[in-house]
């Protein structure tokens, strides 16, 4: 849960919409394509962890 939630942090998630939203999204998933679920691939589904600054 851990390496989740620095994950999503380094990659600018908010971890609790990453964790809600690989939750929500893994059961329905191929198994061949779970690396679409990894931080990186989601971000632009996700909120930023902190809003950008002007």
């Amino acid at each position: 849960m851990y390496s989740l939630i620095g994950s999503a942090k380094l990659n600018g998630i908010n971890p609790r919409a990453y964790v809600e939203y690989v939750l929500t999204h893994i059961a329905d998933h191929k198994i061949s394509r779970i690396d679409d679920l990894l931080p990186w691939n989601v971000a632009d589904k996700l909120k930023p962890a902190t809003p950008p600054t002007p």
